[in-house]
C-alpha cells in the first residue's frame, strides 16, 4: 500500500520516492535583469548584422568586369586603379636579374691590422676605447683582447671583430 503526495509518487511505504514532473505548473526558470539585457543586446546585434548584410548585397556591384577588379602599382609603389603610363615603361633584361646572393667581386683586401691611439683605458675595470688613426672612429677594447699592456695615449695596432654591440678592437699590441 502506498501513500500518494501531490507531485510525488510513492511505489510503496518502504520504496523510494520519485518525483513526477509537471511542466505546466512548474515555476519559470529565473530570468534576471542582466540575463534579459544580454539577450536583448544579442538579438539587437544579430538584427544589425542582418541589416548590414542586406545593405552590402543591395549596394554590391553585381557582375563587375575583370578590368574593374584590377589594381595597379604606380612608380612610387602605391596602389591605383588607373593603368600605368606606357611611356614610363622600362625594359629590363631578364638575364641581368640575379637570384640569390651576388658573388663578392675581387676587391683589394685591406690590411686587417689598423693603427690607432688609446683614448681611454681603465685597468681596474678592464676596458677602454681606441681611436682609429685613419677614420677617427672609437672602438671598444676589453682586457681579454690585449696582447700587450696598454695605457692612455699609447700608440697601438689592432684588428677589428664584430661584437654584440658593434666593432671591438682585438689583438691589441703596442707600436714600437
Amino acid at each position: 500500500m502506498g501513500i500518494c503526495l501531490l507531485k510525488w509518487q510513492c511505489h510503496s511505504i518502504f520504496g523510494a520516492f520519485t518525483k513526477k514532473i509537471d511542466y505546466h505548473h512548474m515555476a519559470r526558470a529565473q530570468e534576471t535583469f542582466g540575463k534579459k539585457e544580454r539577450e536583448k543586446k544579442r538579438l539587437k546585434k544579430r538584427e544589425l548584422k542582418a541589416k548590414r548584410k542586406a545593405e552590402r548585397q543591395a549596394n554590391a556591384k553585381s557582375g563587375a568586369t575583370f578590368e574593374e577588379m584590377l589594381v595597379y602599382v604606380d612608380e612610387n609603389g602605391h596602389f591605383t586603379d588607373t593603368p600605368p603610363d606606357p611611356t614610363k615603361k622600362v625594359k629590363i633584361d631578364a638575364e641581368s636579374i640575379v637570384l640569390g646572393i651576388p658573388k663578392k667581386e675581387e676587391q683589394e683586401e685591406e690590411d686587417p691590422i689598423r693603427k690607432g691611439k688609446v683614448a681611454f683605458f681603465d685597468t681596474s675595470k678592464g676596458f677602454g676605447f681606441i681611436t682609429d688613426s685613419v677614420n677617427q672612429e672609437k672602438y671598444f677594447v676589453h682586457v681579454s683582447g690585449l696582447i700587450d699592456e696598454i695605457a692612455e695615449n699609447d700608440k697601438v695596432s689592432f684588428e677589428l671583430e664584430r661584437g654584440l654591440k658593434g666593432m671591438n678592437a682585438v689583438r691589441v699590441k703596442l707600436e714600437s
